[in-house]
């Protein structure tokens, strides 16, 4: 059983293509599900173990497998045809790591050291909750676990012992900037939110604590809308209200979980008309994408992706190298723990078979002597007889690795020798 992980992200695919691919909230406990049913045979790869961390800059299957390289291609295969894309692009962008560089990977994305926004926090929320959707769905086993408990256990660490959070610039302050560079000043400005999940909330709090002139949240449900508007000062709109009050934002912020765009190029152009163009700027944080690609190319409207949000971040992260450096030492040492555990859980199987071997020669023995014992045979010459021959055969098998492998590289043969030697001048003992 080995480790594997199989993704893409915002360093390897465009955000066209992980828009494609993502996975909503609906759709997790159904697709792990569908992946340890589809590719749980040994053809498939063997999958066991299953879970899928889906944000807006990746979308990652974590599994646990017999053979890895069947897994990914299986995985790759599955991917392509649920999200109907095809096979040939998608692997142009994918990425897999298997074993202990899986557990690196998964280590420096908890760490927020594969993040667009170095350092960045958020991620481990979203890794603890599709482990919790892993575990809803009842696919996370003994390897999966302790990856993800140790994983989380990584990104402590590093952000306690390491300086790799200090002065991280997130998306929603990366926003604040741009606005302040199209506006001047949003204290006079009007912010409509669309979305009332976590990154509306930060957002709204980057924005309003720049004192902006009206607030709005918009959402499908109207009641978690006022919640958040209460928190901030704002008020609260339904979705199907946003066609008719959009003219009276200069800044829109839309976050939601919509497999479609709800921002469309006609809603918009209505609303640059009735501002008679004056200037609008929005921010879609979403994955899929919540407005409309073509709106880009309005004049009179800055659409800003993730990925050009991501941009503006990059500015800060020269001065973090050093954190970098010591936050890959340290993950270094977790990855080595980490492979110790993953070699002492493969060599079990092994061990079992060993110590059922060795048990079944002690009987064969043991009723033997007890035949002799039975014929009035001399007990101490039993014994002694008993003894010799499970010597003979406990280090008959060492003895036929010595003969079998002198061929053997003289430093392999050695480390044969070596590891004989000291596992009888242990017992020796």
């Amino acid at each position: 059983m080995n480790l594997l992980i199989l993704g893409l992200n915002h360093n390897t695919a465009p955000l066209s293509l992980r828009e494609k691919v993502s996975y909503g909230p609906d759709e997790l406990k159904d697709s792990i599900n569908m992946i340890r049913a589809m590719l749980s045979p040994q053809d498939k790869g063997g999958i066991s173990e299953a879970a899928i961390l889906s944000t807006c800059n990746r979308t990652e299957i974590y599994c646990a497998a017999q053979d890895p390289e069947k897994a990914a291609r299986s995985l790759r295969e599955f991917i392509a045809e649920q999200k109907q894309v095809q096979l040939a692009e998608l692997e142009e962008h994918l990425y897999l790591y298997i074993g202990e560089e899986a557990a690196r990977h998964a280590f420096r994305v908890a760490s927020g050291l594969d993040s667009m926004v170095l350092g960045e926090t958020q991620i481990v929320g979203q890794i603890k909750k599709a482990e919790k959707t892993a575990q809803e769905a009842r696919s996370l086993g003994l390897h999966l676990h302790h990856l993800f408990q140790k994983t989380f256990s990584v990104a402590k660490e590093v952000r306690s012992t390491t300086e790799i959070g200090t002065r991280s610039i997130s998306l929603a302050a990366a926003a604040v900037r741009v606005a302040n560079r199209i506006f001047g000043n949003i204290s006079d400005s009007n912010i409509l939110f669309v979305g009332a999940g976590e990154m509306i909330e930060l957002c709204a709090a980057h924005f309003c604590a720049q004192n902006p002139k009206k607030v709005t949240v918009a959402n499908r449900t109207v009641e978690r809308a006022q919640a958040l508007a209460d928190q901030i000062g704002a008020d609260a709109i339904k979705l199907s209200d946003m066609p008719e009050v959009m003219a009276d934002y200069d800044i829109v912020v839309s976050c939601t979980a919509s497999s479609l765009p709800i921002i469309g190029l006609g809603m918009a152009q209505r609303a640059i008309k009735k501002r008679r163009h004056h200037p609008m700027f929005m921010v879609d944080l979403a994955v899929p994408r919540d407005i409309e690609a073509e709106i880009s190319n309005l004049d009179d409207i800055y659409v800003y992706t993730v990925d050009d949000l991501g941009k503006v971040v990059q500015a800060g992260i020269k001065g973090r190298q050093e954190a970098v450096k010591a936050a890959e030492v340290l993950i270094q040492e977790r990855v080595n723990e980490f492979h110790v555990w993953m070699s002492a859980r493969n060599s079990v199987p092994q061990i079992i078979s060993l110590k059922e071997k060795a048990e079944a020669l002690r009987e064969r023995e043991i009723k033997k002597a007890r035949r002799a014992l039975a014929k009035g045979e001399d007990p101490e010459k039993v014994l002694e007889h008993m003894s010799k021959s499970l010597m003979n055969k406990f280090i008959h098998d060492p003895l036929t690795t010595l003969r079998n492998n002198q061929s053997l590289p003289d430093e392999d043969y050695q480390k044969v020798l070596d590891l004989l030697q000291n596992f009888f001048l242990y017992h020796g003992h």
